[in-house]
């Protein structure tokens, strides 16, 4: 298994029930924002996503639709998620479909390797079961429901009626496994969060499990069971194997110990899935658990999670087209707590584009660069001895790059924007305080002028290394325009202030141009 010198990091693999909106983009730009980093930091970084494709929920969909579910399947693929990962700028390095030979051959293997180990047995159950979750609940699931639903009892998350089903099914033992999880949960305080979440999950299993039924035999859109293909795998059994059929569990083992355990990145709506049900099942298989699951919080529009049921979904592009990538990617980043819920509003998003990105950032750029061609024309001047102002510049950078690697590392990604966004701030008032326009008019202060424009391109340069990540595009033109040397994806992260360069910067157009249209 992974010595620790890899990073291996997923996001769930999404339903292709229908088209993605910006909660999905949301996971998918957090967990690239997090594999971007540790790539930049040196590490062998790996990065997953892909689609769950079978299940009932697939199967009437397509049926409504007049096609098979694979040609659903394929349709909205092709159509809509993987052009998604474009859309927000997505650098992953697989895409798993739950319908790929590579997946059903191991996940097969692996349901046999627990069958023959007695992990699982033949039982009969009837519960409430919601299509929309594909999950048995629990009473304290339900809800009463309101308008058409009124005098029924509803999923509290899709907020549509349950179904009492009744099934013969297979069975997997997972409440032998209580006492296993709460002990590794004990041990490893970091592999369940934020921490509501761990207290969530620990509550949850201190209870005790339940056994798991993993297969259907009601209907037969899914993988076979492999040792009775009257029965389906149960969706959720299916789907969660992905992440280690594509590190290559089963079919290439060099690849799946250098990568295997990984990070997951999933919303809080499946945390259970994956902090109880998963890594039951790998200890089943004697297999490492995950090296952590963290559930982040729902985006909200207007009071409400983002569904496209209840209207309140928006799709990437409406937010892309308008303010690109790196606007949506930056914003999503900085103005909600990872792991907490966050409301989305037009408002919002165009005051922080305007004031932190337009203003900000894009300025700072413009101004250097600018004044460097204009009073040294374009040669990066060396500079004197160093002022305590500039030094302290130098310190900043040193220490938000510190402090932004440290957030990193316990996934506070607006944390550790926060703190890449003090030598923004400080970038901008030391070139006020310095008024390197006031210096070029005196040659006496020739030598001051040249230091203090060294300062702000150096500084300009660690902006470009430490921003790379969460707004790409922008800092690959920066870079280009500083002369960096290679691609700004290439330089060390964990040592951002040691950037080089050439000697000459070139003009730079506007990074963030403003945008007077309303939105929304």
């Amino acid at each position: 298994m992974s010595d620790g010198s890899s990073f291996y990091i997923t996001t769930p693999i999404f339903y292709v029930n229908d088209v993605p909106h910006i909660g999905h983009a949301y996971t998918e730009v957090a967990a690239d924002v997090l594999a971007r980093w540790h790539r930049q930091r040196g590490e062998d970084t790996w990065l997953l996503t892909g689609t769950d494709e079978h299940g009932q929920k697939i199967l009437r969909t397509a049926t409504a639709n007049g096609v098979t579910p694979k040609q659903w399947a394929d349709r909205l693929v092709e159509t809509a998620w993987k052009p998604l990962l474009a859309t927000v700028d997505i650098r992953n390095d697989d895409f798993i479909r739950t319908t790929d030979e590579r997946h059903e051959v191991n996940a097969q293997k692996f349901l046999q390797h627990l069958f023959d180990a007695g992990h699982i047995y033949t039982g009969e159950y009837e519960g409430f079961y919601c299509v929309g979750c594909e999950e048995y609940k629990q009473p304290s699931d339900l809800v009463d429901g309101t308008g058409e639903y009124a005098g029924q009892q509803v999923c509290a998350i899709h907020s549509i009626p349950v179904e009492l089903l009744h099934e013969k099914n297979y069975f997997f033992r997972m409440s032998t496994f209580t006492d296993q999880l709460l002990a590794m949960y004990e041990a490893n305080p970091t592999f369940i969060q934020p921490e509501s979440a761990r207290n969530e999950v620990i509550s949850f299993v201190k209870q005790g499990l339940s056994d798991l039924s993993i297969s259907r035999s009601s209907f037969d859109w899914g993988i076979k069971v492999p040792w009775d293909d009257s029965h389906v795998v149960y969706v959720w059994f299916d789907a969660l194997l992905n992440y280690i059929t594509a590190a290559g569990y089963g079919q290439d083992d060099e690849k799946f110990s250098r990568l295997w355990p990984a990070t997951h990145i999933v919303g809080k709506d499946i945390l259970r899935f994956h902090a109880v049900i998963w890594p039951a099942m790998l200890l089943a298989a004697g297999l490492p658990v995950p090296t952590q699951v963290f559930g982040h919080g729902w985006l909200l529009v207007g009071g409400e999670k983002m569904s496209k049921s209840k209207l309140t979904g928006i799709a990437p592009n409406q937010i892309t087209d308008t303010f690109g990538s790196d606007t949506f990617r930056y914003y999503f980043m900085r103005a909600i707590s990872f792991g907490q819920d966050g409301s989305f509003s037009w408002e919002d998003l165009s005051a922080r584009y305007q004031s932190e990105l337009a203003n900000g950032f894009g300025n700072l750029a413009s101004r250097v660069i600018a004044m460097v061609v204009r009073y040294c024309d374009g040669e990066i001047p060396a500079g004197g001895a160093p002022t305590d102002a500039d030094a302290a510049i130098r310190a900043t950078e040193i220490r938000v790059t510190e402090a932004a690697g440290e957030a990193i590392n316990r996934l506070a990604l607006h944390e550790a924007l926060a703190s890449v966004w003090e030598l923004v701030d400080e970038l901008n008032g030391y070139i006020t305080a310095q008024e390197p326009w006031a210096l070029a008019k005196n040659p006496d202060d020739r030598e001051r002028l040249e230091t203090v424009l060294h300062t702000v391109v150096r500084g300009l340069g660690t902006l470009a290394v430490l921003l790379s990540p969460v707004t790409p595009q922008a800092t690959a033109t920066l870079w280009t325009a500083l002369g960096g040397t290679g691609s700004v994806q290439d330089a060390r992260i964990d040592r951002a202030w040691e950037w080089t360069g050439g000697t000459h910067v070139s003009p730079l157009t506007a990074l963030f141009p403003r945008i007077e249209a309303t939105v929304g």
